[in-house]
């Protein structure tokens, strides 16, 4: 079982939602508070587009859906709060990866991406000082610098890539004007992604899952909205499209899909994350279907899981027989 402290992105999630509500704080103090759980976070991100890795402390490089998705959200939303440009930079590189490399050529959105590759772990994202300089040539001090890159590496021989200088020092240290930095840093990066496309790539779980591509709809739909991204917007559409075409039949909404196939009863999780995602999806793009179908929806979930008591259970009323129904109130990974 995981422990929950070692869980990186939640945390940072329902601080960036609270955080947005506490606007009798000072604008420098809600900015300071929202700050220094994006900051730890940011350290966790490994470049070229890997994206969050799931723990804290300790390496572990399955990539989640439902992890990338609440990241995604909560950069936007500290984006939106503090106005710094690097947390836009990660809600759009993480929305990116998802595209890239999470994305069913019909829309729907991948469960996850194995941490190992040829049998080792994190294979297919660490590097040796040697593939670097060979592959950067001449650029090869300026992006040491930039990441402190050391002949025995920082994890286990090799190296993952963390920023160890920001922008301003690199211009600095290199004589560069600032502007150009980042222009070097891209085309340091555009190498050594052609060289890693080379490797053998990490299995994907190609199974669809309702709740965390509800997750993800929500994050391209706002993304979309705020950063006026409507590559995001469209991703966001389609991914509705392939839920509800593929999920929601004869009013009965089905937790996964595989090749064609959906299956298992959906849970009310993921009735709600539905309606969520569909709500902000219409906020983003004002067609009455999507208002319609979170409607239909949440009134199918008051239907079949609904409490006479008060409260909601777990499982619709025609779920197989359990000894008890359960209705579990506690967030873990997912909201």
């Amino acid at each position: 079982m995981i422990s929950q402290q070692l869980m990186c992105v939640r945390d940072l999630f329902v601080y960036s939602l609270s955080i947005r509500q506490l606007r009798w704080l000072p604008n420098w103090r809600a900015t300071q508070i929202l700050s220094e759980p994006s900051d730890h976070n940011y350290r966790l991100i490994t470049v070229l587009k890997t994206q969050l890795r799931l723990y804290d402390w300790v390496h572990h490089y399955e990539k989640m859906l439902y992890d990338n998705a609440q990241l995604a959200l909560s950069y936007l939303h500290g984006y939106l709060i503090t106005g710094e440009a690097r947390y836009r930079q990660i809600c759009e590189e993480t929305l990116d990866f998802i595209l890239r490399e999470m994305t069913h050529p019909d829309g729907g959105f991948y469960s996850s991406l194995d941490a190992d590759s040829e049998g080792e772990e994190g294979k297919f994202y660490v590097w040796s000082q040697d593939e670097i300089q060979n592959a950067l040539g001449e650029d090869f001090d300026f992006f040491k610098s930039a990441y402190g890159i050391i002949p025995q590496g920082n994890w286990e021989g090799k190296t993952i890539l963390h920023r160890a200088l920001d922008d301003t020092s690199l211009a600095a240290r290199f004589q560069l004007d600032l502007e150009q930095v980042p222009i070097k840093l891209a085309d340091c990066h555009s190498k050594l992604l052609a060289l890693r496309s080379m490797r053998v790539r990490p299995g994907t779980d190609n199974k669809v899952l309702v709740m965390w591509n509800a997750l993800a709809m929500s994050a391209f739909a706002e993304a979309g909205r705020y950063l006026g991204r409507q590559d995001y917007t469209d991703a966001a559409i389609r991914n509705a499209h392939f839920l509800m075409d593929n999920l929601y039949i004869h009013d009965r909404l089905f937790r996964s899909w595989r090749e064609g196939q959906a299956k298992h009863n959906a849970y009310l999780e993921d009735y709600a994350g539905l309606v969520n995602g569909l709500l902000a999806l219409y906020q983003s793009d004002p067609n009455p279907q999507w208002y319609k179908a979170a409607l239909n929806l949440a009134d199918q979930m008051v239907l079949h899981f609904a409490d006479p008591n008060g409260g909601f259970f777990d499982t619709r009323d025609d779920h197989e027989t359990l000894l008890i129904r359960p209705k579990d109130i506690q967030d873990n990974a997912t909201p």
